[in-house]
């Protein structure tokens, strides 16, 4: 239906608490009863339809503007208007220019229709102009309106002070930042981000949106929408934006972003919206001065967590999370290096130095606590170069600070979806990984030998019972008799049956050494010349070896 006919829509309900929960429009007036009953008919500035009622006021003065203080449903019936074009369109710009909601003329006394000159000043002003063509009883719409006002108003008060009640008691229980952040996502209904003062997206909360949605090219985003230092909508994209600060000076902001489903005819935020914004971001203030863990720092841990479990709803997601903190994702390899901790189980220090290891280098990287005694690193590369350099840093900083730290490294991936891969390799590198056994500060899967696999598996029954069966009598013996012979035997075994070394490295006699030779096979059972046997004393006592150093 074109502009200059259009029939208001349907009544919204048969009672004024079909409307209340949310600001009165100019659209729900019209669709209460006591004003549909007049068969309302918009004829211009239909665009204005969603423009907050505040107030009605009935006039027959030709100069109301002066009456009025912006928000207005201004009933008439159209008894005192202009007859000169130049006189209606003054009238019109004067509702228009003190912000009058909507002019609702009744066709009723004087007009039948409504006036051109009048219609085409509306229209060229955005001002909604309603006609009704049956009499409505202007005063009943007026209790009826202010009755819906008023207790809109009393429930926004009332649902202010459950917001202000809601997150008094988030500050007085310690909550933690991503629990507040989460309670202002519930309450609004909107995505809520924190970011920091250099647009690092530190926690994310999504509601209407999914975190990739919210999350992708965050922080071109957010630098297009300018810092301020009180609550406003900005941007390009209309975000409403609170500071957040930490000891009185600025930290970062917090920032809801409206619905995806909203049209442009509809306001982005309520006042609701705007007490929930800023009640977090105070309570966001308090906690930063509560919680001595920085928030990039418990972001990067909750990231890298996520990554290494695969915790994330879709690999786009994470990319969209790690790049929103700071990680390039795009023509990148990544790394995974653990440093598990023996003597110095505190990874805030830990965290702390390897972070700055990586600032110095200008590796881009994520860093964070995975599980305690391990810290994780995620290092996002160019595509050329040699980690090398950067996980020896990294090392020789773990071992400054832990003598018996072993760090060890994954694979190159090149996907972030890959990166929980090389996570699950370098854990199983720093399973098998001995202590104090490399020369270099880190191990890789190339370190991982025979020793090193059966040090990963010394606590498997199968293994322990394989390095029993194959040596318990030998070590009964000399646990019985005070000989040596398991020391001989390894002799002969790291000799590679080379009964000349074995003698030399255990300082016997050719003669001695046959003797003690014979003895084993006989307590054994079996023949030394045999490769294979060989081979199997010789996996037994390394089982056996590391075992005692587990």
């Amino acid at each position: 239906m074109s502009e200059e006919h259009r029939t208001a829509g349907p009544p919204h309900g048969n009672e004024p608490e079909a409307v209340t929960g949310r600001p009165l429009t100019v659209g729900d007036a019209l669709g209460l009863p006591v004003l549909a009953a007049g068969q309302p008919r918009v004829v211009a500035g239909e665009s204005g339809l969603d423009r907050r009622v505040q107030w009605v006021h009935i006039t027959e003065l030709t100069d109301p503007a002066s009456f009025l203080k912006g928000g207005e449903l201004v009933l008439t019936t159209g008894m005192p208007l202009p007859e000169q074009p130049a006189e209606v369109r003054r009238y019109v710009d004067e509702l228009a220019d003190i912000g009058a909601a909507a002019l609702v003329i009744e066709l009723v006394r004087r007009y039948h229709r409504p006036p051109e000159a009048l219609v085409h000043a509306c229209r060229s002003r955005g001002l909604p102009l309603v006609t009704l063509s049956k009499d409505v009883n202007f005063l009943e719409v007026t209790q009826v309106v202010h009755a819906l006002i008023v207790g809109n108003q009393m429930q926004a008060m009332r649902r202010t002070q459950q917001i202000h009640e809601a997150f008094t008691a988030l500050t007085l229980r310690g909550a933690s930042p991503e629990e507040v952040v989460r309670a202002a996502a519930e309450t609004s209904g909107h995505t809520v981000v924190l970011e920091n003062l250099v647009h690092h997206a530190v926690i994310c909360e999504p509601s209407g949106h999914t975190a990739e949605e919210a999350l992708t090219g965050w922080e071109r985003r957010s630098r297009a929408t300018p810092p301020r230092d009180h609550t406003e909508v900005l941007g390009p994209e209309d975000w409403l934006v609170a500071p957040v600060e930490y000891r009185g000076e600025p930290w970062g902001r917090v920032i809801m972003l409206p619905a995806p489903t909203r049209t442009p005819r509809t306001p982005s935020f309520g006042p609701e919206d705007v007490a929930v914004l800023e009640r977090t971001a105070m309570t966001l203030t308090i906690a930063r001065l509560i919680h001595a863990t920085t928030w990039e720092r418990s972001a990067h841990r909750n990231t890298l967590r996520d990554i290494a479990e695969q915790r994330h709803r879709s690999p786009d997601e994470a990319r969209a999370r790690a790049a929103a903190l700071g990680l390039p994702t795009e023509e990148c390899r990544f790394l995974a290096v653990l440093i598990d901790t023996r003597t110095h189980p505190g990874g805030e220090e830990l965290e702390t130095r390897l972070a700055e290891d990586l600032r110095t280098v200008t590796v881009p990287a994520l860093v964070g606590e995975l599980a305690p005694g391990r810290v994780g690193v995620l290092l996002s590369l160019r595509p050329s170069g040699s980690w090398r350099p950067t996980v020896e840093q990294l090392g020789r900083t773990a071992l400054n600070l832990d003598a018996g730290a072993v760090v060890s490294v994954g694979s190159e991936v090149t996907d972030l979806s890959r990166a929980a891969r090389s996570f699950r390799e370098a854990t199983r590198v720093a399973e098998a990984a001995l202590p104090h056994s490399s020369d270099k500060p880190y191990y890789e899967l190339s370190d991982i030998g025979l020793r090193h696999l059966l040090y990963a598996l010394r606590q498997d029954p199968r293994v322990q019972s394989f390095a029993e069966r194959q040596l318990a009598q030998l070590i009964d013996h000399d646990s019985r008799h005070g000989t040596s012979l398991l020391t001989t035997l390894r002799h002969y075994l790291d000799a590679a049956g080379n009964k000349t070394t074995a003698a030399r490295r255990g300082e016997l006699s050719r003669q001695t050494l046959y003797q003690r030779l014979h003895t084993i096979e006989r307590l054994l059972d079996l023949d030394l010349e045999s490769g294979e046997r060989r081979t199997e004393l010789h996996v037994a006592l390394i089982a056996l070896d590391v075992s005692r150093l587990g």
